[in-house]
C-alpha cells in the first residue's frame, strides 16, 4: 500500500515507542523525516479526544521552542499517537531528546495554547490536566521508546 503505516503490522508493535516511519527526498532535494510517536497500544487502548487534542496543541507549540526544523506534529486518526514530521535527516537520539523536551514543557504548561474559538475549530474539546497525564505516563516509560516490537 502507498501509506507506510498501512504496511505496518499493528499486532507486532509494543507501545510506547518512537519509530522512524519514513524518509523522503523531495524533488528539489530537501529531505523530510516522519516519526511515529506511539502512546497507546494499537487496537487495545487509545487517547481520549480532549487529551489528544490538547496534547496536539501543546506539542505543536512547544516543540518549536526546541527546533526550527519541526514541520508538523499531527495526531493519528486512531487516537494512539502522533506523527512528528521534521526537516532533514535526524539522529534517532536527537528525535528522542526533542520529544522528551517537548513533553517536559507540556508538564510545565499552565494553559493549552490556542484553545479558544478564534484559534481552534473545536475549542470546547480540551483538557490540560488530561494532556499532562498522558505526557507524564509517556515520559515515565522513556527507557522503552526505542523498543518498537514486543
Amino acid at each position: 500500500m502507498n501509506v507506510e503505516s498501512f504496511n505496518l503490522d499493528h499486532r507486532t508493535v509494543a507501545a510506547p515507542y518512537v519509530r522512524l516511519a519514513d524518509t523522503k527526498v523531495l524533488p528539489g532535494g530537501d529531505v523530510i523525516t516522519k516519526y511515529d510517536v506511539r502512546f497507546c497500544q494499537p487496537n487495545v487502548d487509545h487517547l481520549e479526544m480532549p487529551s489528544l487534542h490538547s496534547l496536539e496543541h501543546l506539542m505543536a507549540e512547544h516543540s518549536r521552542n526546541h527546533s526550527d526544523r519541526v514541520i508538523d506534529i499531527s495526531p493519528m486518526g486512531c487516537q494512539t499517537g502522533f506523527y512528528v514530521i521534521l526537516q532533514g535527516e535526524w539522529e534517532y537520539d536527537a528525535v528522542l531528546d526533542l520529544v522528551q523536551a517537548t513533553l517536559e514543557d507540556v508538564l510545565e504548561a499552565t494553559e493549552v495554547p490556542a484553545a479558544n474559538v478564534v484559534q481552534c475549530g473545536w475549542a470546547a474539546s480540551h483538557t490540560l490536566s488530561g494532556a499532562q497525564a498522558v505526557a507524564r505516563d509517556f515520559l515515565a516509560k522513556r527507557g522503552e521508546w526505542a523498543q518498537v516490537s514486543a
